[in-house]
């Protein structure tokens, strides 16, 4: 039985995957590929990889359920979940160290972009407060990223080349302790088919007592947002919302809920009536309304209750 094992979720990844797995012959490791349907010739260039497991999903079960389905293949130590744009450079035995000390139920790399800068601002992140959702919401960290509220949201202060424990490494590059996943439940299934899954996660091991790393002695090369940018803009805005509400409903109070669905409803009218300006057409109503729906629903039905909306259904 190996030590490590790595788990990718694949979905339309055939332009990627290939670098992905090649980047991971320097490690001894058990690789499972878990693909949601892709319709490229992404499981063609997995089979090509000699001793990867494979998984082909026959419809896109979201990337938490694929992430569980993956690390309930393996009965490895340590886990190292890997986006698809991603290429392990090195350090995973740094990985291993971290992960492996008392306490810690993951351990996050550094990840840089095609010209080798961290990609800071992604890689780790502060747990989201209700001001800093509602901001994202209403767009002001896109238009005023140096605002104090979105600066820590996205640890403006970290030292890129300094190991330290973190609230929420991206699980574009995050090697877990599979016996604190398999306490904590795996990933929320509920987050789909993407966004918040990773951080729901972290703040359940935090509150358990468990704590994250973040490790730049390990590094990958990442290109970013291959999963979103393949998702129609529709889907894209409803499923984002989508889990941020449904984060929202689980971890804040009632009150705090109140204000991001009090954010989400402002910034969704005002995208609406950019929309139909921009693009002189009455579809962003249609998905902005869907959206406030969501919201109010979220909101009616306070924590907990709102983990029976499905931002992947109210997209359909």
């Amino acid at each position: 039985m190996r030590t490590l094992g790595v788990v990718v979720v694949t979905h339309n990844s055939q332009a990627v995957i290939g670098a992905c797995l090649d980047s991971l012959r320097q490690v001894d490791a058990e690789i499972v590929v878990v693909d949601n349907a892709s319709a490229d010739g992404t499981l063609h260039e997995v089979s090509r990889r000699a001793g990867t497991i494979l998984f082909a999903n026959p419809w896109n079960r979201g990337f938490a359920a694929a992430v569980n389905q993956g690390m309930g293949a393996l009965d490895c130590a340590y886990v190292l979940l890997l986006n698809p744009d991603t290429e392990l450079l090195g350090g995973i035995g740094a990985l291993m160290e971290a992960c492996g000390e008392a306490g810690v139920a993951g351990a996050g790399g550094k990840l840089v972009d095609q010209s080798g800068r961290p990609q800071s601002g992604f890689m780790v992140r502060r747990f989201p407060s209700a001001t800093a959702l509602s901001l994202e919401a209403l767009g002001v960290n896109r238009l005023w990223r140096g605002n104090p509220v979105n600066r820590r949201y996205r640890c403006a202060d970290l030292d890129p080349e300094a190991k330290a424990q973190v609230e929420q490494p991206a699980a574009a590059f995050l090697l877990l302790n599979r016996e604190v996943w398999r306490r904590l439940g795996g990933f929320d299934e509920a987050f789909s088919p993407l966004w918040f899954e990773d951080v729901d996660f972290c703040e359940r091991a935090a509150a358990e007592g468990f704590r994250m790393e973040y490790v730049p002695g390990a590094v990958a090369k990442h290109s970013g947002a291959h999963s979103a940018s393949q998702l129609p803009p529709a889907a894209r805005e409803i499923y984002w919302y989508g889990t941020l509400l449904l984060y929202a409903a689980k971890h804040f109070r009632r009150s705090a809920l109140a204000v991001v669905c009090a954010a989400v409803v402002l910034g969704s009218i005002l995208r609406a009536v950019w929309g139909i300006f921009r693009w002189r057409s009455l579809s962003p109503v249609l998905i902005y309304g869907r959206v406030i729906r969501l919201a109010g629903l979220h909101l009616i039905l306070g924590r907990g209750g709102g983990r029976t909306l499905s931002p992947a259904l109210a997209g359909r």
